[in-house]
This record gives structure tokens, C-alpha cells and sequence, in this order.
């Protein structure tokens, strides 16, 4: 259990779907909070990462332009990391993008790599999950898995941006997606995801 005066322990696991820039915006703003954060970056996160944002090196100065005493990396192959027990659960976790296969393997209970592990010991100690949907269109297998999931207590967050804030730019875009993330991990920001009308 954690002690009331350490900072929350938040999970941001990277899988290999489309969108790792909501991931890079999610690191980037959670690494200027009070809190703990522990990435997992799966290997095909890293491909696609290389791929959409030609990034390289996989550490909060290549992810984000800088260094972040609160930010540490994890291997998802470390099964032997604390992450990876019950008993030294992260207050939340956040998959984000979660990938169709990383989503199939969660609804089947799989915990062969710390990222799923990870996933498995939230559900099981009823700790925030957060799936960061990225795939168009569904298929049935995967509109099940999303209800499996739920059904255990995990949330389904597309990653799915709002209008109703007028965004600019891709940039005011990807802002609102993280915002939502914030607010289903209680962490406090100034993104642009409030609804305005009278």
C-alpha cells in the first residue's frame, strides 16, 4: 500500500498501434506532475514510434526533449520487476495506444510480458486500467474483448478527439485525447477538454 506522502505510481504502457504521439504528449505532461511514472515500451511500440515520429532513442530526452527524475523505463520482458506483483501494484495504468492484439491478450487474461502483467495485476487488485483504443473499423472479436474488459473493471478510452473545443492543429487534437486520459487517471491539467456551452 502506498504511504500517503509518496507519489502516485502511474503505469504508461506503449503498445504497437497507430498514435504513439498521444503517447509522447501523455509522457511529456506526466512527467511535469507529482507523479511516479513507469513506461513500457513494447517492441513494436518502438517500430511504430520510429516510423510516425522518427524517434530513436527510446528515453525521456528522445521521447520528450529532456531529462525527468520521475519518469523510469521498465523492459517488457522484466516479469522479475515489482511492477509485475500484486503486491507493489501501480496506482493506475494507462495503455496508450493499445493495440488490437495488446487488447485480445488482456481479455484473455495473458501475462507473458510486463506490459500484460501489469494490465493482469490491475484488474485483479481493482486498480485504474485504461485502454487507449486506436483501430477503424471493429471487428466483433474486438468489440468483445472491449466488453470483456470493462466487465472486469478495466475502461475503454478511444482515442477519439473532440470538436466542441474548436482545436487549431493536430496539436490541439491530441491535447484533447490526453486530456480525457488525465482525468480517468485524477491527475490535474489545463488541456482543452471542457465542454464551454451555456
Amino acid at each position: 500500500m502506498r504511504m500517503s506522502n509518496q507519489p502516485r505510481q502511474i503505469v504508461l504502457g506503449v503498445s504497437g498501434a497507430s498514435g504513439v504521439v498521444y503517447a509522447q504528449r501523455l509522457l511529456e505532461v506526466l512527467a511535469e506532475s507529482d507523479c511516479q511514472t513507469h513506461v513500457i515500451l513494447t517492441a513494436p511500440a518502438k517500430q511504430v514510434m520510429g516510423e510516425e515520429l522518427g524517434i530513436k532513442d527510446f528515453s525521456t530526452q528522445g521521447l520528450i526533449g529532456r531529462s525527468a527524475d520521475r519518469v523510469t523505463f521498465h523492459g517488457n520482458q522484466d516479469l522479475f520487476c515489482k511492477l509485475a506483483s500484486g503486491s507493489q501494484a501501480a496506482d493506475a495504468m494507462v495503455i496508450c495506444p493499445c493495440s488490437a492484439h495488446s487488447l485480445a491478450a488482456i481479455a484473455a487474461g495473458l501475462a507473458d510480458s510486463l506490459l500484460l502483467r501489469c494490465a493482469y495485476v490491475c484488474l485483479k487488485e481493482r486498480r485504474p486500467l485504461v485502454l487507449t483504443t486506436r483501430e477503424a473499423p471493429l471487428t466483433q472479436i474486438d468489440l468483445q474483448n472491449m466488453l470483456t474488459i470493462s466487465q472486469a473493471g478495466g475502461i475503454i478510452c478511444p482515442a477519439s478527439p473532440g470538436f466542441y473545443t474548436h482545436p487549431q492543429s493536430m496539436d490541439d487534437l491530441v491535447d484533447f485525447v490526453v486530456g480525457k486520459l488525465l482525468d480517468l487517471l485524477q491527475i490535474g491539467h489545463d488541456l482543452p477538454t471542457r465542454w464551454r456551452g451555456q
